[in-house]
């Protein structure tokens, strides 16, 4: 059956590249599309990746790039994937340009894009003192004060655990209020509580104005960022969903592989949980199974 890939990964960030060097590493012919819309490109470092703590994102990207590309079976076109569909036991991906390409496998390494709360001055600090993970950036805010900033009780896990970073202020802003058994809670890790509503954000780091017309100064403010799927296509293809705590994401199995026989996620878009580390990580096992997918696949048809 003619095709013009074995795999099309669709996503060239971090889980991305991961799947795509343990295929071309197999002599497979893989295709990346890649919109170059990265969840972490509002951050200027990454941190919590062994052997990379401390540097830039898009170094870290370019370098990733550059040793893939000596691969000669990989092709990359910075092309965004807009459509999906299978056509017997082959998947049609078209981009943005109009180009068509398909493949055996398909790998869906898209992302998820963070919808931030509507308060004046964050989006702004988003990425620089403004966070969504501690174990990302709470070692370099020092020990100084920091934040949590509530769009529901899911702020109280982000509350609890920052105080081992430095002195902790749980700022409620009217998305709900704390039970008895959450307050003592609360009280044993030593976190201030503030009821009063935000009015903004300012400052060089993060400095949160009150509706009473306060000011508290912060190092860094952790806030529940709303996470959704950034492509279409595995709802395109009839791939089910789970739906996590702060968003939607892709089902998989133990394999990596969706719910459609052949396509397989990796990175933010199918774990419910964001950090370099675990997307290089399940890129890994992704592309791995996908190249294994292709064998049976081969014994299957012959």
């Amino acid at each position: 059956m003619e095709h013009d890939f074995d795999v099309i990964v669709v996503g060239g960030s971090f889980a991305g590249m991961s799947a795509t060097l343990q295929l071309v590493r197999a002599r497979q012919n893989v295709l990346v599309l890649d919109g170059n819309l990265r969840r972490n490109r509002f951050a200027s470092h990454s941190h919590g990746f062994l052997g990379q703590d401390g540097r830039a994102p898009d170094d870290i990207i370019a370098d990733s790039r550059a040793q893939l590309m000596k691969y000669e079976t990989l092709t990359w076109k910075n092309e965004l994937a807009v459509t999906a569909r299978r056509t017997d036991r082959l998947i049609e991906i078209t981009t943005g340009n109009g180009d068509t390409f398909s493949s055996r496998t398909l790998i869906l390494a898209t992302g998820v894009k963070d919808t931030l709360p509507d308060i004046p001055g964050l989006a702004q600090r988003w990425g620089k003192a403004v966070f969504h993970c501690p174990y990302c950036h709470g070692y370099e805010l020092n020990r100084q004060p920091m934040g949590v900033l509530a769009s529901s009780g899911l702020a109280m896990h982000q509350a609890l655990m920052l105080p081992d970073w430095g002195p902790t202020t749980l700022f409620l802003n009217h998305a709900f209020d704390p039970d008895e058994t959450q307050l003592a809670q609360l009280a044993r890790r030593n976190v201030t509580l503030e009821r009063t509503g935000i009015a903004g954000i300012t400052g060089d780091n993060a400095t949160v104005i009150l509706e009473d017309g306060r000011k508290i100064d912060l190092a860094g403010l952790l806030i529940q960022t709303r996470t959704e799927i950034t492509s279409p296509l595995a709802h395109q293809l009839g791939c089910a969903f789970e739906e996590g705590p702060l968003g939607p994401f892709i089902k998989i199995d133990a394999m990596m592989e969706t719910t459609i026989p052949g396509v397989f996620a990796c990175g933010d878009a199918a774990v419910g949980a964001g950090s370099v580390g675990l997307a290089v990580g399940n890129g890994v096992r992704a592309g791995a199974a996908a190249h294994h997918a292709l064998i049976f696949w081969d014994n299957a048809v012959a």
